[in-house]
């Protein structure tokens, strides 16, 4: 059975573990990067990563991008949120969709 994991720091991602999602607070990006190889190499289908962290990380992000699992999502930290998870998905959309469709006149 696949697993759902959420990686960031701590006060960002504690929430998520009374849903009963698998919390993994990071403190360095080099944690992060053997964090993200094994949990993408475990039973984990969705990784939920803070906008933060992902930009610390992106490039071990990047590895996955075209892979079927696990599926990294972006989502705000207590900072706030940077746009950039909107901005994966708009762009994921565009490319299944062909067009924007979070376009309005």
């Amino acid at each position: 059975m696949y697993k759902i994991a959420v990686m960031g720091d701590y006060d960002s991602i504690y929430g998520f573990a009374a849903l009963g999602l698998e919390t993994f607070p990071v403190n360095s990006q080099d944690e992060a990067e053997k964090l993200l190889t094994n949990l993408a190499s475990g039973n984990y289908a969705v990784i939920y990563i803070t906008e933060a962290l992902a930009e610390q990380i992106s490039s071990k992000i990047e590895k996955y991008k075209e892979s079927l699992l696990p599926s990294i999502i972006l989502i705000p930290g207590i900072a706030g949120n940077t746009g950039k998870g909107i901005e994966g998905v708009k762009k994921s959309v565009e490319q299944a969709v062909g067009s924007d469709i979070l376009f309005s006149n």
